[in-house]
């Protein structure tokens, strides 16, 4: 176990330190991918990619990360008949777990808000695996996290 002041300089409960952690891996999506070349052909495996590097990370059980580039700009022409992957065509939840405490979060487009919104949508119990963890409008299942289980930090309990 790793001693979490060694990573935070003030006590967090695991929730507080879940909340954090998943602010962390919904902005490196965010930040890190932005502008990367993506056409109908290839979003799929940049997903895919994104899903891969998300998981690596502490703590994370399942991640999920659809691209829809028919959300973007309009395509050039010949061979520059691609897009630039921008906030618009993202769409991505995250499942953290750190022992009883679970946390889900997403990034997604508002249209309303004309923003590409991070927010929590589930603090509680981490879900037993085989249910779908995303949710019933989109039908869609998170990917289960491949590796080792995630690395657990001893927090202050409040």
């Amino acid at each position: 176990m790793t001693d979490q002041r060694a990573i935070h300089r003030v006590p967090l409960s695991r929730r507080e330190a879940l909340l954090f952690e998943a602010g962390i891996k919904l902005g490196g999506v965010f930040h890190q991918y932005l502008g990367m070349p993506v056409s109908s052909r290839t979003a799929a495996p940049l997903a895919r990619a994104i899903e891969a590097a998300v998981g690596l990370q502490p703590f994370v059980r399942s991640v999920r990360v659809r691209i829809r580039p028919e959300q973007g700009g309009p395509l050039g022409r010949g061979p520059f008949a691609y897009r630039y992957l921008t906030a618009e065509m993202l769409d991505v939840r995250v499942e953290l777990v750190d022992g009883p405490i679970a946390v889900e979060a997403q990034l997604k487009n508002r249209p309303d808000l004309r923003y590409p919104l991070m927010n929590v949508v589930r603090v509680g119990r981490p879900r037993p695996r085989g249910r779908r963890a995303a949710s019933s409008r989109t039908g869609r299942r998170i990917l289960p996290r491949a590796g080792p289980a995630p690395r657990r930090i001893r927090t202050a309990s409040h």
